[in-house]
């Protein structure tokens, strides 16, 4: 183990502090072990490794969910300085251990399928690849081994580090409804509750039947009637449900948060036939809410925000989180990204969320559930269709942008549409035929604009010369599967409140090439569970439905032009080629307007054939690109809100680390 200390780093923000070792890092790997307060929201830090020319390279380790966390990775040769960016309190590193390589590979022996990967790398001299492997073996569990992940992760309470929350004079009300085959479950839901740390607590039960005998307590009320216990917060537990002692004070605390929540939820896990499993939420995403009921349990909803949703005990305590969710404002809602409970697997996990139809007429939304048993909303198109500009840059390729067009024009079941081409300089005589033959189409216009690529430039200036007031950007390399997929894209990105929607995007072997974008995967921004079968459903089962994403690739992106407009549309100066598409999507959110990824629009995208790898200077210009979208967004790829940060940023799916 190497010695270690944590030294101030003035002038840095964000890299606020240094982490200086007893012996040269360089060339070695790095293996950290790190607690942090318990009741504090668990942000990923970050290391810097500066070399001597003052270049760096980052790495952005997992959250302390469960109190502790660790992370491994390679320490590059040439480094001068590590700097950490993390809370300047509450977090303590633990361990720092310097390894060399016949080490990490022993760490990776438990995962011979990874590390044989790693060894392919190494064999054909590709480090990068071989270290990024190499670390995915030694310090990345997948979700299936969660409880082996818990046991690293979990430590003993430390009055010194471990500071509880204000709890306040919150008083939480509790329902539950249980019938006789039930009491023993309850009996373990009231165990919970007793050892609750937050002592201003009510409990009502409906019973169903006889009831049973349970522990006395004046806190808790039996009926056979729905009760709401008097109360400053309401939730609804299931009978087995049971609290981790400290659950009551995080999520009472939460409601003190400035923003003034109305309804404030937590993570949970899940014993199944299987073992235990981990359901681990994204911060506040009503469309994955009102589909999945995501939120489950704990969730505690404001007195106020249940009378508000037209909710009545007489509908049943189970009802409760989802008119809340029909009636709460986006902003008021708050996520503790701790595991605050653990139940029994139930039907719920497997469809939408109980009485959804119902509660959306009785909402007054527009949308309805989908038809053919597939848990999701689905939005009215307007009538009249709007009008859609589909922008395509280009430049040669015929064989591509045939397929593309056509699939546009011909393919596509749409009533309003025009299609933008902006040719980039194209000199193949083939695509000078296609012009030709496009020229009578009254739906096709063109615009010349040769010169250097700068696809930020190219789609800025064809969404200017277009007409329609939803804009649809698409890679020449795009093939239609469906003739609904823009429909499909549109009913969403019309919605009020709705920034950029990104389409389901397939390899040509029908793999997943993309499903949303996640800032912070691979160190700065990559598309989630890419290469994974094509149904693969995701964690919480998001894939099966549209959901909140922080952003989508431009290879099929649909937005509306106020919302195009009132940002500025892409950056054409800091982010000429790459980065721009989810620049784009994250300057949307920050002016308040949701980026939403649909599974039902597919296309296949034969990504990047059309412009091939980044080599040479395109590699340079990439990675200065990149660094510039680290340095405008390194808050967000610390914490995607749509990413929990317990979740590996090294794979591509959504494993532990």
């Amino acid at each position: 183990m190497a010695g270690f200390r944590l030294e101030p780093n003035p002038g840095d923000p964000d890299f606020s502090r240094r982490l200086v070792l007893d012996r040269p890092a360089g060339g070695r790997w790095l293996a950290l072990t790190y607690a942090a307060n318990r009741f504090d929201r668990p942000v990923r830090p970050m290391l810097r490794f500066v070399a001597a020319d003052g270049s760096a390279t980052e790495a952005l380790l997992p959250g302390p969910v469960l109190g502790r966390a660790g992370w491994i990775g390679p320490v590059p040769r040439d480094t001068a300085a590590i700097l950490l960016a993390a809370p300047e309190t509450g977090l303590r590193i633990e361990t720092a251990r310097l390894l060399r390589l016949p080490s990490v590979l022993a760490r990776a022996a438990r995962r011979p399928d990874r590390l044989a990967l790693a060894l392919s790398y190494a064999a054909q001299g590709d480090r990068r690849r071989f270290h990024n492997a190499l670390r995915i073996a030694a310090g990345v569990m997948p979700m299936a081994a969660y409880p082996a992940w818990k046991a690293r992760q979990v430590r003993a309470f430390e009055p010194a580090l471990d500071r509880p929350p204000p709890g306040g004079s919150l008083r939480i009300g509790l329902l539950i409804e249980a019938g006789s085959d039930e009491a023993q479950a309850l009996r373990r839901s009231l165990g919970g509750l007793l050892a609750q740390s937050h002592r201003d607590w009510r409990l009502g039960v409906r019973w169903r039947g006889a009831p049973a005998d349970l522990p006395p307590d004046p806190r808790v009320s039996v009926a056979d009637a729905p009760v709401v216990p008097d109360a400053d917060v309401v939730g609804v537990l299931h009978p087995g449900d049971v609290l981790a002692p400290d659950a009551l004070a995080l999520l009472a605390a939460a409601f003190a948060h400035p923003s003034r929540p109305e309804m404030v939820y937590a993570d949970e896990e899940v014993a199944t036939a299987s073992g235990l499993v981990p359901r681990l939420k994204p911060t506040w995403s009503p469309d994955l809410a009102l589909a999945t009921g995501y939120t489950g349990r704990p969730t505690l909803i404001a007195r106020d925000l249940a009378a508000r949703s037209r909710w009545t005990p007489q509908e049943g305590a189970r009802t409760l989180p989802l008119a809340a969710a029909l009636a709460v404002a986006p902003d008021r809602v708050r996520h503790v990204a701790h595991i605050l409970c653990r139940r029994t697997a139930g039907p719920e996990e497997d469809g939408p969320a109980t009485n959804l139809e119902e509660a959306l007429v009785r909402a007054g939304s527009p949308a309805r559930l989908r038809a053919g048993g597939t848990p999701d909303l689905l939005w009215p198109l307007p009538d009249p269709a709007p009008l859609v500009s589909v922008v395509i840059p280009t430049r040669d390729r015929p064989d591509l942008l045939r397929v593309a067009v056509r699939g546009v024009l011909e393919e596509t079941a749409y009533p309003a549409l025009e299609l933008v081409l902006v040719d980039n300089g194209s000199t193949d005589p083939e695509v000078a035929d296609l012009y030709a033959r496009l020229s009578g189409d009254p739906r096709v216009r063109r615009l010349d604009r040769p010169g250097p690529f700068n696809f930020s430039g190219l789609v800025n200036d064809g969404v200017a010369a277009s007409r329609g007031a939803v804009v649809v950007l698409l890679n020449n390399d795009v093939e239609v599967r469906e003739a609904q997929w823009l429909a499909e894209m549109v009913r969403l990105a019309v919605r009020p409140g709705i920034g950029a929607v990104g389409a389901k995007l397939l390899y040509g072997n029908g793999r997943l090439q993309h499903a949303g974008v996640v800032v912070g995967l691979g160190g700065r921004a990559g598309h989630i569970l890419r290469n994974r079968p094509a149904y693969t459903p995701g964690h919480l089962g998001r894939l099966r439905v549209a959901h909140e994403v922080a952003g989508v690739t431009a290879a099929c992106l649909a937005v509306s032009r106020a919302a195009f407009d009132r940002v500025g549309g892409f950056d054409a100066q800091a982010f000429a080629v790459d980065f721009n598409d989810i620049d784009f999507c994250l300057r949307l959110g920050a002016a308040g307007l949701r980026s939403l990824w649909t599974p039902h629009a597919v296309l296949a995208h034969h990504e990047s054939v059309s412009r091939g790898p980044a080599v040479g200077a395109a590699r340079k210009r990439f990675d200065a690109e990149a660094d510039r979208f680290a340095a405008r967004w390194r808050a967000v790829i610390r914490d995607d809100p749509y990413y929990h940060p317990a979740l590996s940023v090294t794979t591509f799916g959504e494993d532990l680390e």
